[in-house]
């Protein structure tokens, strides 16, 4: 089938990061981990939130890749050890692959698990065009053949695979069930559709995610985390207190802005803002509720969403809160890069409750 025509020559890339070390050193003291004892590879890292969600269970992450340069600028500023490259996983072959990862991880590495979300742009509601055939669906497919190799030369015990809910739309049937043939080869896989708001975040922000239990590990069951029993938290919790935020112009200097240095949004334009009332329906021009979760914190990976004040957008900073980063959390790179980072993370509250089950029940 087309499918697999593209993908399994190659295999590619990667790399990862090491998170806050204090936390890591924290979290593997408490649960009698060395740190050195759960190595994964990230794959499609971003910005790094699937990432900063493990190393805050205990895992360490040994190498991290993605083709997008700001993302990985973003990557190796909060994660130490500058563990994140730029790579085009489709022309990175599965020799050259392992090759970096025996260079990052050392000799004969052991490799717990591979996490990663491909471009899902071509399964997304924001693409009106989208369609199972896009070129970047590829990348999953890629991603499934490295977990296979992997799994042969590194002893590979589980994956994480997170993506859009619509992949499983009827249009992509014979994609996915293809994607989930390859995946179950040597894997046991579990499948679940979360929700961020059920997990302390501030954003009902829905995501598949599928986790690879090897065959051979003994696990008979994989369950996915339970919803939080905190109440659910809405935008006013968390962006509420916040000063008001510079406006983009050509002078400024990320270091000179007040607060936090992506605490930032385009200036105001439309006369919609006049009003501070959006137009309800639409996918532009979303204007957030202070008692509601948000939704999905930009629109298409460019339009980030209305302060609930209706009189502004967003700024990157209060996009990043709603997606539950910490304070300290940076991004690099100009205004559409961030909105493009910030909009394609996995909110990291989520991806530590994913990585802590994986840890209680797999290894």
């Amino acid at each position: 089938m087309w499918y697999k025509a593209v993908i399994f020559e190659q295999v590619f890339l990667m790399e990862a990061s090491v998170a806050d070390m204090a936390t890591v050193k924290s979290k593997t003291e408490g649960n009698g981990l060395s740190s050195s004892s759960h190595k994964v590879v990230s794959l499609f890292c971003g910005a790094g939130g699937l990432d900063l969600g493990f190393t805050n269970a205990g895992f360490e992450v040994c190498y991290a890749a993605d083709y997008d340069a700001a993302a990985i600028k973003t990557y190796n500023r909060n994660h130490p050890g500058g563990l994140g490259r730029v790579v085009d996983l489709l022309d990175t072959t599965v020799d050259q692959l392992c090759d970096s990862i025996v260079e990052a991880c050392g000799e004969s590495p052991e490799i717990a698990g591979i996490i990663g979300g491909p471009p899902c742009q071509g399964f997304s509601r924001g693409n009106v065009g989208r369609h199972a055939e896009d070129p970047r669906n590829q990348l999953a497919l890629k991603y499934a053949a490295i977990v296979n190799s992997f799994y042969h030369k590194f002893g590979l015990k589980f994956f994480v695979f997170e993506n859009v809910p619509e992949i499983r739309a009827q249009k992509n049937k014979d994609f996915l069930e293809g994607l989930r043939a390859e995946l179950s080869l040597n894997f046991d896989i579990y499948e679940k559709e979360l929700n961020a708001s059920n997990y302390q975040v501030a954003q009902a922000r829905r995501r598949l995610f599928i986790v690879g239990v090897c065959k051979s590990s003994g696990v008979s069951e994989f369950i996915f985390p339970s919803p939080s029993p905190l109440k659910e938290k809405v935008v006013s919790d968390v962006i509420s207190d916040l000063p008001d935020p510079v406006y983009l112009s050509s002078s400024l200097v990320a270091e000179s802005i007040p607060y936090h240095q992506n605490h930032w949004t385009s200036r105001p334009k439309s006369k919609r803002f006049e009003t501070g009332v959006m137009p309800v329906g639409g996918r532009s021009f979303i204007q957030l509720d202070w008692k509601k979760p948000s939704r999905t914190v930009a629109y298409g990976n460019r339009e980030i969403h209305v302060h609930p004040n209706g009189k502004r957008r967003l700024s990157i900073y209060e996009a990043l809160q709603l997606q539950g980063f910490p304070f300290k959390y940076v991004l690099e790179g100009n205004m559409s890069q961030q909105v493009k980072q910030v909009s394609n993370a996995v909110p990291p509250p989520v991806a530590e409750k994913i990585a802590q089950s994986i840890m209680e029940q797999i290894l």
